[in-house]
């Protein structure tokens, strides 16, 4: 008979705090992977985005790289005035720095995609070379 009767709803409103608790942090794991599978599907989006601008820029690059070699030999024939090369090779320098920066945002994308999914590296897990050791 030690027992409580009557505890004006105590039980009940420690058992309604739990529940809201309960539910806070079901919402709260929700939010976060949902948060994550988008970081995961932007990634993916990007990389498969640069993927065919890569190819784009590499067939860009290459014409650049014809055609300054076309007008390096008619300049050589004299055929062309010099500042048809140094158009050419300005040309070619643009695309082939477009397609460097393509390679960089390209790793960019890749490592946010590792991060998104959860994985990650310590600078111990990097190849070891010769002068940095």
């Amino acid at each position: 008979m030690a027992e409580t009767l009557f505890d004006a709803g105590r039980r009940r409103a420690a058992s309604d705090v739990a529940r809201a608790a309960y539910d806070v942090s079901v919402a709260s794991y929700r939010q976060t992977v949902l948060s994550a599978f988008q970081q995961v599907e932007d990634s993916l989006a990007v990389l498969r985005i640069l993927d065919h601008e890569a190819q784009q820029q590499q067939q860009a690059t290459g014409s650049a790289r014809e055609s300054l070699e076309l007008v390096s030999n008619r300049y050589r024939e004299g055929a062309d005035p010099y500042l048809q090369v140094l158009t050419a090779q300005t040309i070619a320098l643009a695309n082939e720095r477009n397609e460097l920066d393509i390679q960089r945002w390209r790793m960019d994308a890749s490592v946010l995609l590792i991060k998104a999914l959860g994985g990650g590296w310590t600078s111990a897990s990097l190849p070891k070379t010769a002068g940095l050791q």
